[in-house]
């Protein structure tokens, strides 16, 4: 890295820091309030919500596990998560915000206090917390730790893993547990509008060399030799390489997206990710207004649709022109190596069993170094089809990995971006603000309810408001501690890739919350307790419907567990909510100064960007 590189990177770090505690002022005076620190004294506008809604989304699980799994097999189809996240956004900005700005709410388990009772709302804040700090921080620390030690390394700073976990949960730390919400806002502005910049630099030197490398160095979406003209643009040859890659739509027994999870399995995770995820909804219940959250959100609808550009199409290019690289760095990589092992093993120890139906499929990456072993199972996977077949029996799978997928990033700036011109500097601090302002999203949200639902419901009801902040600062502190200590944990490959065990776990709470709130506001009759358990049963049924495959051999991914168990909770709370009922419905009262007007303007562009995006399906459909 060359003196321009680093200055400036260090000029990067330095305004985000110092912009965000000079914003934050009014929280640390003497007449801050808790809602100055927690909801940025609601008075967060337009432009600042939408920018903050981007910048504390994307992250490296973005940008490091969304790209990588565009590098696999999964290619566009992954970008579902972002344009079906601008159709959520959409719903939330006029079906939600209205009612949780109206009733005045610091956090959303606050809202099931006042449409059930106390005991629903401090079982969400149980679950939400724990949550955001062992899957959201620890994933996004390790998620941006795992580029950070890569780029750093290659440019002469040897920092391990650990350290560099450490090293992103402190920054994050030092200015959330300062200035709060609104120290966090505006330190997402340049961080946010970095991000995009960044991103968009990448896909497009990205699309360069993928133009000017000749077709003997490059790879098609399965890893074999490319068969492109050498002279055809790196667009064209984006499209005639990737034509398996660039669909929105996978088969029907994929373990991770199938087209079936599309029709409502995905949508459980998005509306509770931007609906109901505190992470997300604080800077909503910040707004000025409604007019201005609404106005807000939409911008961040818009902006949704373009992530995809910057993050998944330079996940596939990376693998058509590193696919090398990316094998030999799954070949050394000691969790990859450790992964494969086991399924060895366990493929060693069932081959010979006549009862077991289980196929081993893997990757060219692998099969390059495994030759013998790869010709091997591929006999065998053809066999177990066929007497699976005959029997009439389900078929297990089990994968072997050869390429590090999650490397796509890191090569593309390793091998792309040139130092010396400042470019190199700010690249990698737009990816480090991605990283940084996602952790202070998480951190801020996990000490919001920490304070409010937990600490000044059970612990201390009398608690002033000098001494709720203090408390959300120690909180913060304890939260990146255990957050660091996690992240290293996630290096396990069977976990998925970073971006599925993120998405993955969270099914253990968002299909429960999602219907808790739906029933909530469509039923206002049934009582408190049709809510808390609602609350309680998703996590039993969702642990039971991912230990299915173990007991009876039956495989289903967790999108599906997902639309299941939103299912079965909706119908067991209709029925719970005819016998247990309310002597009156349920009435949402204002408790707030906020101008609780809805914007015209934002509607109408809320249908452009719902139109934008079913075109943009139908196009790679």
């Amino acid at each position: 890295m060359g003196f321009i590189d680093i200055a400036v990177f260090v000029a990067f770090v330095a305004s985000v820091i110092g912009v965000g505690l000079w914003k934050s002022k009014s929280a640390n005076s003497e007449e801050g309030t808790a809602a100055d620190y927690f909801l940025a004294g609601r008075g967060l506008t337009w432009w600042l919500i939408g920018i903050s809604l981007i910048a504390a989304n994307i992250s490296a699980e973005q940008f490091v596990g969304m790209s990588g799994q565009a590098a696999a097999y999964l290619g566009l189809a992954i970008a579902s998560y972002e344009w079906m996240a601008a159709v959520t956004l959409v719903v939330v900005a006029f079906a939600f915000l209205p009612y949780f700005l109206k009733t005045g709410i610091y956090t959303i388990p606050g809202f099931l206090e006042q449409r059930y009772n106390h005991y629903a709302r401090s079982i969400m804040a149980v679950f939400m917390m724990i949550i955001l700090v062992t899957v959201s921080l620890a994933g996004v620390i390790y998620a941006g730790a795992l580029p950070m030690n890569e780029l750093l390394g290659q440019f002469g700073f040897n920092l391990s893993m650990t350290a560099c976990c450490w090293l992103m949960g402190l920054l994050a730390a030092a200015y959330v547990a300062a200035g709060g919400l609104k120290a966090c806002a505006w330190a997402d502005l340049i961080q946010g509008t970095a991000l995009i910049i960044g991103g968009a630099i990448i896909t497009y030197l990205a699309v360069a060399a993928l133009g000017a490398a000749p077709a003997a160095g490059l790879v098609n979406a399965s890893g074999a030799a490319a068969t492109v003209a050498d002279q055809a643009s790196g667009v064209s040859k984006l499209f005639a390489l990737n034509g398996d890659k660039l669909h929105m739509f996978l088969p029907k027994t994929d373990k991770i997206l199938p087209w079936t999870a599309l029709l409502v399995g995905l949508w459980i995770p998005n509306f509770y990710y931007w609906g109901l995820n505190q992470y997300i909804t604080q800077r909503l219940l910040g707004s000025a207004s409604l007019a201005e959250g609404q106005k807000g959100i939409v911008f961040a609808a818009a902006l949704k649709l373009i992530i995809p550009f910057i993050i998944v199409f330079p996940g596939i290019v990376a693998f058509n022109l590193f696919s090398k690289e990316m094998a030999e760095r799954g070949a050394n990589d000691p969790a990859i190596k450790i992964a494969n092992a086991k399924v060895i093993a366990h493929y060693q120890a069932i081959k010979n069993d006549a009862a077991v139906f289980e196929v081993f499929d893997f990757d060219k990456g692998w099969s390059q170094n495994n030759v013998e072993l790869a010709a091997e199972l591929t006999a065998y996977n053809a066999a177990e089809r066929a007497a699976a077949k005959v029997a009439d029996k389900s078929v297990l799978s089990s994968g072997l990995t050869g390429y590090k997928y999650d490397s796509a990033l890191g090569l593309l700036i390793v091998k792309l971006v040139k130092p010396g011109n400042g470019i190199l500097g700010f690249v990698l601090a737009a990816l480090l603000g991605a990283i940084v302002s996602s952790l202070a999203a998480v951190l801020n949200a996990a000490s919001t309810i920490f304070s409010i639902d937990i600490y000044h419901s059970y612990i201390n009801k009398q608690a002033t408001q000098k001494q709720l902040v203090g408390v959300g600062r120690i909180s913060v502190g304890v939260f990146v501690v255990i957050g660091c200590v996690l992240a290293p944990l996630l290096a396990n490959p069977n976990l998925g890739g970073i971006f599925t065990y993120i998405q993955m776990f969270q099914g253990f709470i968002s299909p429960g919350v999602l219907a808790v709130f739906m029933f909530g506001l469509l039923n206002r009759t049934a009582n408190g307790w049709v809510g808390v358990i609602g609350l309680l049963l998703n996590p039993v049924l969702y642990g039971t419907l991912n230990l299915a495959g173990k007991w009876f051999g039956v495989q289903i991914d967790f999108l599906n567990a997902m639309a299941i168990c939103l299912g079965i909770n909706l119908l067991v709370m209709f029925i719970l909510g005819q016998f247990m009922r309310l002597p009156q419905p349920i009435v949402f009262h204002t408790n707030t100064h906020l101008n609780l007007d809805s914007s015209k303007g934002a509607k109408w562009i809320g249908i452009g960007v719902v139109v934008a995006t079913v075109l943009l399906y139908i196009i790679f459909r």
